[in-house]
């Protein structure tokens, strides 16, 4: 708390002359005078605080809080980083910590986090770590009811220090003595041929992140690849130079990537592409969706601006604001929205004006009405704002309320683990498939299981009772109520087999990641992937690639 009181003395004393200032001679109110007083305000406030609260505060906390709402209520990506947090913002950058690799999981009503997923030849793995341990303690310290939160912060540490990790696994206790190692989380997970054509998962825009797809580009097409396939859906970004080293791929050197536009001349600059590239020529079909952002937008936006990529899937985000990170006292940082950028085209994407609120502060969408239309290099018309449009919508399947529900719950969890108790391998994962006689057995665990879900159109009937409810309508309405309600329960011994298909899919990856990992995971979801199936067959009909990359049809 005195370390925080200090910074308030001392930006109040920094600022004091601003004081008396009063307002410029045009009469309007000078911001320096704004800030120096709203700070002597703040500081009257937690001294008053400290010192006559009739309760202990948690000062450090309570300004925090102070801080975290103050940031909030710009944007959801300006960012406070207290000198505790300053590893998650490393990792978010470079996509490195010190650890023992794997993801944990809370699961509701169980009194320990678990192993979700060791990384193949990490650490954890490495020790013979399990999916579906249990984490007791850490350097003996129970972690019985603890929080993910505080596992996951006593796992990590610095490269080099080591740590006792005791798991339960069944009815038995393993202690297992670590090095903590550099987890370095891959941002291409997996590249591969499918069919005569090239593909390539690229999860974040980390650090070096255009080295691994240049890696693989250059493996697929000694393979013999006619064509490549960059998957940027669910990927919420990154680095921006990543971003445009990643064009300068597929595009000649020097060619103008992304412009950025900001306050003040620091936060302004043109980035083209820096190195010679691997091939221009090669038809090239890059996936998004909507969780799509930033990073990922600049590469499908400018692909798409410069006429070198068809772009197929939904529509993307719509993140075209940029983020810079401004080193602050006692170690720590903010992390704030300094400019906006303009791809080829001269396009800004960015899909909501945090600048305009309604009565309600919340900040407005840009209407397509009022989104402009800009050309690509050869006269495509596309339009700013909203996120990227593909050039071939083609949305991913819709899951259903069961099957989501399922990958949430610790049933699906608690028969995974079952079954990899009884089986010791699996086929190999081109040939894997779930049996009938597997889901069935999947189906009867769930039935015998406290599994419960409730449907889409069950949470909105809820939500309409409660506002009838607020509105004083409920009685009116008691019967229908009740009539639609009966209706809308789920039947889960219907759904089950209703579902059988998607059920069978899940179950499918979450068996290959058990055994395989990540690149299992992957390579088991590839096969019932519609989008991907989808861009195969764009690529194999050339004159259709090429008529899309000539002759879109107006925006609208």
């Amino acid at each position: 708390m005195k370390r925080i009181v200090f910074v308030i003395i001392f930006l109040t004393a920094a600022v004091g002359k601003a004081l008396s200032a009063g307002s410029d001679g045009n009469g309007k109110t000078d911001s320096r005078f704004q800030i120096a007083s709203n700070m002597e305000i703040m500081y009257g406030i937690v001294r008053e605080l400290d010192m006559s609260y009739v309760d202990t505060l948690d000062m450090k906390k309570l300004i925090e809080t102070g801080i975290n709402a103050m940031l909030g209520s710009i944007d959801p990506y300006t960012e406070y980083y207290p000198e505790a947090d300053m590893s998650e913002l490393k990792t978010m950058t470079t996509g490195k910590y010190g650890g023992i690799g794997s993801i944990i999981r809370q699961y509701p009503k169980r009194d320990y986090i678990y192993i979700e997923e060791p990384y193949e030849d990490m650490p954890a793995q490495k020790a013979g770590l399990k999916a579906g341990d249990r984490i007791l303690a850490i350097d003996g310290e129970s972690m019985k009811g603890k929080s993910s939160q505080y596992v996951s912060d006593h796992l990590r540490g610095e490269v080099g220090t080591s740590l006792t990790v005791s798991v339960g696994r069944g009815e038995d206790s393993i202690d297992v003595t670590f090095d903590r190692k550099t987890i370095t989380l891959p941002s291409v997970p997996y590249y591969g041929m499918t069919g005569d054509y090239g593909y390539i998962i690229l999860e974040s825009f980390t650090e070096n992140c255009s080295r691994e797809v240049l890696k693989a580009v250059v493996d697929l097409k000694e393979r013999g690849a006619k064509g490549l396939i960059l998957d940027l859906r669910g990927n919420g970004g990154g680095l921006l130079n990543e971003a445009v080293d990643l064009v300068g791929l597929f595009v000649p050197l020097g060619t103008k990537v992304v412009e950025i536009k900001g306050m003040t001349p620091q936060a302004a600059g043109s980035y083209s592409t820096q190195k010679k590239p691997v091939d221009t020529k090669l038809p090239l079909v890059v996936l998004i969706d909507g969780e799509s952002a930033s990073a990922s937008e600049i590469v499908s936006g400018s692909l798409q601006d410069l006429d070198r990529a068809v772009i197929m899937g939904a529509r993307s985000f719509g993140k075209g604001l940029v983020q810079s990170t401004r080193p602050l006292p006692f170690n720590g940082a903010v992390k704030l929205t300094t400019a906006k950028y303009y791809i080829p085209s001269g396009r800004c994407i960015q899909e909501i004006d945090y600048s305009r609120k309604n009565d309600k502060g919340q900040a407005q969408h840009i209407p397509d009405s009022l989104t402009q239309v800009f050309h690509t290099s050869a006269g495509r018309p596309v339009r700013d704002g909203g996120g990227i449009r593909p050039d071939v919508d083609c949305p991913s399947d819709t899951i259903p309320d069961i099957v989501y529900a399922l990958s949430q719950d610790v049933v699906l969890f608690d028969f995974l683990n079952d079954y990899c108790s009884r089986h010791d391998s699996i086929a190999p994962i081109d040939r894997f498939e779930v049996t009938d006689e597997e889901l069935a057995s999947f189906k009867d665990y769930c039935r015998n299981s406290s599994f419960e879900y409730s449907s889409s159109s069950s949470k909105a009937l809820k939500s309409l009772r409660k506002i009838a409810e607020n509105e004083g309508l409920e009685s009116k309405a008691e019967e229908e109520f009740r009539a639609l309600e009966e209706k809308l329960k789920f039947d889960m011994a219907t759904d089950l087999d209703r579902f059988d298909d998607d059920i069978r899919r899940i179950l499918a990856v979450e068996i290959a990641n058990r055994y395989y990992y990540q690149k299992g995971t992957i390579r088991q979801s590839l096969k019932d992937d519609k989008v991907l199936k989808a861009a195969v067959e764009l690529l194999s009909d050339e004159g259709r690639y090429r008529g899309i990359l000539t002759d879109l049809p107006s925006a609208e």
